[in-house]
């Protein structure tokens, strides 16, 4: 499988970055159809099951992960016709996953976790008015674990999905996800910096797009990493398009992956590793959220994984799938 190759930056004009489209890149509707060719007709899957959170929706979760000596999954909890969102730590007990009543919360959309040096590094999506309605930027805190995070950085204004990845080499890989001039509806862009302390919005605004990834009418994020034995990355990510094109019609969402190289600044073998209905059916926050799946975490074991989602923008599910990094 050959690399895509990636430019060094964006094409600029009058100072700015534009989002350029290119002929040769493929549209997510044709990943889409490659995956329901290979796919196999049937998986284990299942749904996830909270309680004491009122009846309110838990969705866009974390996979699980050991902090304080407990397995522990963060979790969006929200009302169903609300996006006032509160982020919650959980721990599993008798089939069902109950919010760990000395933990903090935080008012966060779809928290994400990783691991830098020893340290926990949470984050999420904080909203904020503006004169056009939401805006948001990605949020990040720091310390030995769930029970002592200090925020250390909020990303630029207007962007979600900034992802973290803790190099051998001591750099951390940044992965960003633009929307606008630059990056359209949205696409990724990838940099690097020395430690947590060096990371500043400058660099991220920064960073150059991972082109011919997404078409100019497609868009996608970073979720998740995963730091390679080969030293190159693969991301967690997910892929989505309107119905026709048509920002009035559905949107589709799948969970994604591709193989990242850091030296090259190229990607290879990106694809589709799930769709919504190949999960239990269940309800959608609306109409339009019906076929979406948001990637959450993924748990790799001796050529497995196990994909954790938030489905339909109202519950959380897993799925079992080939490890797609091998």
């Amino acid at each position: 499988m050959s690399w895509i190759p990636t430019p060094a930056q964006s094409k600029r004009t009058n100072g700015n970055f534009i989002f350029m489209a290119t002929a040769n890149v493929r549209r997510v509707s044709q990943y889409f159809k490659d995956f329901e060719c290979a796919r196999q007709p049937s998986r284990a899957t299942g749904k996830l099951t909270f309680a004491g959170v009122d009846g309110l929706d838990v969705y866009n979760i974390s996979a699980p992960f050991s902090s304080a000596n407990l397995v522990v999954i963060a979790g969006r909890v929200e009302p169903r016709d609300l996006e006032r969102s509160t982020a919650v730590f959980f721990q599993e007990r008798n089939g069902a996953w109950h919010p760990i009543l000395d933990a903090p919360t935080f008012q966060l959309q779809d928290p994400f976790v990783t691991f830098i040096g020893n340290e926990l590094v949470f984050g999420g999506v904080s909203t904020y008015p503006t004169q056009h309605g939401l805006g948001w930027k990605t949020i990040f805190y720091r310390g030995p674990d769930i029970f002592s995070l200090k925020q250390f950085f909020a990303g630029p204004n207007g962007m979600k999905d900034i992802r973290l990845c803790d190099m051998a080499n001591g750099n951390i890989s940044v992965f960003t996800r633009p929307q606008g001039v630059k990056g359209g509806l949205g696409t990724i862009g990838y940099t690097q910096c020395r430690g947590l302390d060096a990371l500043s919005c400058g660099l991220i605004e920064a960073a150059p797009l991972i082109e011919k990834m997404f078409h100019p009418s497609d868009w996608g994020g970073a979720n998740e990493t995963h730091l390679l034995p080969s030293g190159e990355i693969g991301v967690l990510g997910h892929a989505a398009c309107y119905e026709n094109d048509d920002k009035r019609q559905a949107r589709h969402y799948y969970s994604t992956a591709f193989t990242f190289n850091p030296g090259s600044l190229g990607f290879r073998d990106f694809k589709i590793i799930a769709s919504r209905d190949q999960f239990i059916d269940g309800p959608a926050k609306r109409p339009d959220l019906l076929d979406v799946i948001f990637s959450s975490g993924l748990v790799r074991r001796n050529g497995t994984a196990r994909l954790y989602a938030g489905v339909s923008d109202a519950e959380a599910h897993w799925i079992d799938i080939p490890d797609p990094f091998l």
